[in-house]
């Protein structure tokens, strides 16, 4: 028999918003959390005065679960989004919040005239390949020594209209 207290209550839906100053000390915790080389919690505060409209912070249960950075880069061609950093803190993963910061990041970049976003993974990340891979992206090619440790990057796209 189940009881009332047995039901385990889902996970509430993360709040999706842009991120302000006073999110930075929790994005760079997240960050920590996530990468063996972490970005600077100045470069953070940086790339929000940069990219104001690409830049999103998932709440969950009154806490900053995850954050997106993304940027516009125009190619004289084409207009596309760049992620440029993504993490949900490990207490929160496997919760959604990871794909509605992308969807949201995605809708961004669409609104801003995008054809497209690319972001960069490392080679030995199965697990974020698999997940951007079921959100739509494909590997285009391979960047050798992208990261401070000497590992390769694939870079991925994702198209939305051609």
């Amino acid at each position: 028999m189940i009881r009332s207290h047995d039901i385990i209550p889902p996970y509430s839906t993360p709040i999706i918003r842009r991120a302000t100053l006073a999110d930075i000390p929790w994005i760079d915790q997240i960050e920590n959390e996530v990468f063996v080389d972490p970005w600077e919690p100045g470069v953070f505060a940086e790339a929000l005065g940069y990219y104001t409209s690409t830049y999103f912070v998932a709440v969950c249960e009154g806490k900053i679960a995850g954050f997106v950075v993304g940027a516009l880069e125009d190619t004289g061609e084409n207009i596309y989004g760049h992620l440029c950093n993504f993490a949900v803190s490990p207490d929160f993963q496997k919760r959604g919040i990871g794909t509605a910061l992308m969807r949201r990041i995605e809708q961004q970049f669409a609104l801003e005239s995008a054809t497209g976003a690319q972001l960069e993974v490392r080679e030995s990340n199965l697990r974020a390949q698999r997940f951007y891979i079921r959100l739509g992206y494909q590997p285009v090619l391979q960047m050798g020594g992208y990261y401070a440790n000497g590992e390769d990057a694939l870079v991925m796209m994702k198209w939305f209209r051609f």
